[in-house]
């Protein structure tokens, strides 16, 4: 986790490390030359797990990226946006990717009035997610704090006619509202050879 530094989808999980850890590990890194396989591992290794994902998930993320139309780099990112954990984590009606991931597979959530129980389902524009009721949502309780978070602009946190949280996608994620900070590109890279 020091390595991979800070990931947002496990922001409940922060590791604040010494100020001593940082000195060392900066002595080390002018010490030794970083090769570009380690960038690349490193990249993937931060977005394989700031989301959860199996390596089977993701390669398999990576093959649709190169089969589909646009930047390969950016259509795995967007497809990983747009699964309803990672949106119900971004509606802040979860603390982190896991819980949110908990969220889903118990049968809480439901996407169009419809339970999906499956963290992978993708969700399009146009597409409402609430909880299956008001108690369901740890975060529903203080309401203020939900008042307070930022939502990114592809979605719309709105409160229901029974009080509950809910959200809209009004489009498809764009890369400037992804909050990781990671450059795609190396990912797509590391496996050009295994996908």
């Amino acid at each position: 986790m020091r390595r991979l530094r800070d990931l947002p989808g496990l922001a409940g999980k922060r590791i604040v490390p010494k100020l001593e850890e940082f000195q060392v590990a900066g002595d080390q890194l002018s010490s030794k030359k970083i090769s570009q396989f380690c960038l690349r591992l490193e990249a993937k290794q931060r977005l394989r797990i700031n989301y959860g994902l199996t390596e089977r998930q993701l390669i398999k993320y990576v093959r649709i990226a190169r089969k589909t139309k646009g930047s390969t780099g950016q259509v795995p990112l967007q497809l990983l946006e747009m699964r309803p954990d990672t949106i119900i984590f971004q509606l802040g009606m979860a603390s982190t990717i896991p819980t949110a991931r908990q969220l889903v597979s118990h049968r809480h959530i439901l996407v169009n009035h419809r339970i999906v129980d499956r963290p992978s389902y993708r969700c399009k524009p146009g597409d409402t997610i609430t909880t299956k009721n008001k108690t369901t949502c740890y975060i529903q309780v203080s309401g203020e704090s939900l008042q307070k978070d930022k939502v990114p602009n592809h979605l719309t946190r709105f409160f229901s006619n029974t009080g509950q949280a809910a959200g809209l996608v009004n489009h498809m994620v764009n890369r400037e509202s992804v909050s990781l900070d990671i450059n795609e590109l190396l990912v797509v890279e590391y496996y050009s050879r295994k996908a």
